[in-house]
């Protein structure tokens, strides 16, 4: 039998346990040789906890079209609006601020997206939670 042999890797974005292989989810996964439904299934029975919150995947896609997917923590800018409670950041984020977060709001999600970063200790990730608040418009408090 012949060795199963990567032959894509890509990334999406879906939401946890309400993902549907409608547009634009569906058409990408067709592309690159994945079975839409059957992905579907596998990433909803998955991220059944993170109902409706967007997350990361890391799709590895094999020669014989099998596929193996990798779940990674939400975007820190979507933890970052769900803890100061707006809909987006600033769209001039030096001159207009849309919110605020505290520093113990930082350490949450600094904890929660600690696996994907790329820093080992807890004040690095902080901060680099710090510098995404502070482009998206958002005060950190503390």
């Amino acid at each position: 039998m012949a060795k199963k042999q990567a032959i894509d890797k890509f990334k999406i974005m879906a939401p946890g346990g309400t993902a549907t292989p409608a547009p634009p989810l569906g058409p990408v996964l067709g592309a690159k040789g994945v079975n839409p439904g059957q992905f579907i299934q596998k990433f909803n029975a998955a991220t059944a906890a993170l109902k409706g919150k967007v997350v990361g995947c890391v799709v590895t896609v094999y020669n014989d079209r099998s596929f193996d997917f990798e779940i990674k923590s939400s975007p820190a800018s979507v933890l970052i609006c769900e803890a100061a409670g707006i809909e987006k950041g600033s769209g001039v984020p030096n001159k207009d601020k849309v919110g605020k977060i505290t520093k113990a709001q930082v350490q949450k999600i600094a904890k929660e997206k600690m696996a994907d970063l790329n820093t080992s200790t807890m004040e690095s990730a902080m901060r680099i939670v710090e510098g995404q608040a502070r482009s998206m418009g958002v005060t950190v408090e503390g």
